[in-house]
């Protein structure tokens, strides 16, 4: 079976990701109109690779990358939650046409407000200690600002409740993170002595862009998630430190992925200076409802064929680790990000999920990666903030 592996141009180990997913449609029937074929499933000690992925699919799937990395915080607060999700809901209820609308929003501004007003002592009484004063005040901004876009609402200002709604679920979001008191595991000792994000992280990646008379240089803002992928995510942070993906060219922008990270020369992914060897690291999976994350297994390999990851392909601009075909354990450098949804990678039925470890997802700008093109290039990544959540940063060492 193939599997969606290291991108090379000029090395033996190329592969094409939307050939691989249609390989593995056509072993499962997932394209219309194609019959499953009889060729025998491929199996492991632990059963069938290939499970029914119908078993994934669980109501509409999230697809906006700040609710899907508001969900994937490591916190139980249904008080906080049942504020998020109304705000959330204004996206479709602005879909709808004419003044029915602004009727919607309005409803869900006040469900909002009232799931603050109710459960404004449980949020705070969740907020960690260190940071409860500092909750306090986003909690406050988080009520003034419901009120604001009330009266927006009231004035029909329908352009206006767009960025009102972005600004309002930042502190949501916000406030979902000071419930978080330090790191919730750890991470297994044969890892640890790897740069981890420990938390989160925000970098801003510009890239410039050629043969474009409506966009030259675009900076695309990418949210690191840590909590859920330390190994992962603590890795890319380092590179970006190193600068190793300063200067580089986007290497494959087909429709499908765009990709990066191979470096010139023999090499397909980051040699370390101290050791002079490719520093590789582990296939990383947080499944929805475990406490850390799978190391060095995909979700299928394991049986696990009903589980939800934490972080998941559904969202346009999901970054992802590539490797190499028969080595779970041999992601480097090279990354990809996941564009439009097809046939073969329907949210919440996606047949990446649980094989390619998630750690990120482009927040602003995203729909700009459709854009880019093969020699477009990455001018820089800069860290916006998070760097103080890395632990083991290797580009503090000489040598």
């Amino acid at each position: 079976m193939f599997r969606l592996v290291q991108f090379s141009s000029n090395k033996k180990n190329s592969f094409h990701l939307k050939e691989c997913a249609i390989s593995i449609a056509l072993a499962i029937g997932l394209v219309t109109g194609v019959p499953t074929l009889d060729w025998p499933a491929h199996a492991s000690p632990l059963g069938p690779v290939l499970p029914d992925l119908s078993v994934l699919i669980s109501g509409p799937p999230i697809k906006d990358p700040g609710a899907l990395l508001r969900y994937a915080l490591p916190i139980n607060n249904k008080a906080i939650r049942e504020v998020q999700k109304p705000l959330e809901d204004i996206t479709d209820s602005l879909k709808i046409s004419g003044v029915r609308a602004l009727d919607l929003v309005q409803r869900n501004v006040r469900q909002a407000s009232r799931a603050l007003s109710q459960g404004r002592t449980l949020i705070l009484s969740s907020v960690a200690e260190s940071k409860k004063e500092h909750g306090q005040v986003l909690v406050d901004k988080l009520a003034a600002g419901m009120e604001e876009l009330q009266r927006i609402i009231e004035e029909r200002d329908r352009d206006a409740i767009a960025p009102k709604q972005k600004e309002l679920l930042q502190y949501v979001g916000d406030v979902e993170e000071d419930m978080v008191d330090g790191f919730p595991y750890e991470v297994p000792e044969e890892y640890s002595s790897l740069p981890l994000l420990k938390g989160r992280a925000t970098v801003d990646m510009k890239v410039k862009v050629k043969d474009n008379p409506n966009i030259q240089d675009c900076v695309f803002r990418i949210v690191l998630d840590g909590y859920n992928a330390p190994v992962t995510a603590g890795n890319f942070l380092d590179l970006v430190e190193r600068h190793f993906y300063d200067g580089m060219e986007i290497q494959r922008a087909d429709g499908f992925v765009v990709q990066t990270g191979d470096p010139e020369g023999p090499a397909e992914g980051f040699i370390d200076p101290s050791t002079e060897k490719i520093r590789s690291i582990p296939l990383e999976i947080m499944v929805a409802g475990d406490k850390t994350p799978v190391y060095g297994a995909t979700l299928e390999e394991l049986g696990r064929y009903k589980a939800q990851t934490r972080l998941p392909f559904n969202a346009f601009g999901t970054m992802a680790m590539a490797r190499d075909e028969f080595d779970d354990n041999s992601a480097s450098s090279q990354v990809f990000w996941l564009l439009k949804e097809s046939e073969l990678t329907p949210s919440n039925a996606n047949i990446l999920d649980g094989r390619y470890a998630v750690f990120g997802y482009v927040t602003e700008n995203e729909d700009y990666l459709a854009d880019l093109k093969v020699g477009d290039v990455i001018e820089s990544i800069q860290v916006v903030s998070g760097l103080d959540n890395l632990v083991n940063p290797s580009y503090k060492i000489v040598g």
